[in-house]
């Protein structure tokens, strides 16, 4: 079973995400609702696929995504992420950190389930 770690400091939007993804067979989901709770779960779960907001309290989304791509443990695994940031400075911003998609809140649940199929399986 794949396992995705969906950051998100929204409960409303978080609780969205989760029932997208669990309307696909075969994945198990990780919370956090914040980068820092999502930075104290990493070393402790193996995810296959990291989503995650930009505004955040305490680390944002950018600076998890940096944290990420700058760790071998993690540097290969996909990151999405989907934010209000809908500016084309944004999200080249976020694709050159390393995110390897970029999804504007209020985002399309097929076109998720679609990359989460594309890059995990």
């Amino acid at each position: 079973m794949k396992k995705i770690l969906v950051t998100e400091d929204s409960s409303t939007m978080r609780s969205l995400l989760v029932s997208t993804i669990e309307s696909l067979e075969g994945y198990q989901i990780v919370e956090a609702a914040s980068g820092f709770e999502a930075l104290r779960l990493l070393p402790r779960e193996k995810v296959d696929l990291i989503i995650t907001d930009i505004n955040m309290p305490d680390i944002n989304g950018l600076e998890l995504i940096s944290y990420v791509r700058n760790n071998p443990n993690y540097h290969d695994v996909p990151l999405f992420i989907i934010s209000t940031e809908s500016s084309e400075k944004d999200m080249e911003k976020g694709l050159a950190l390393g995110a390897n998609e970029y999804l504007v809140k209020p985002f399309n649940p097929l076109k998720l389930q679609e990359l989460i199929t594309k890059y995990i399986g």
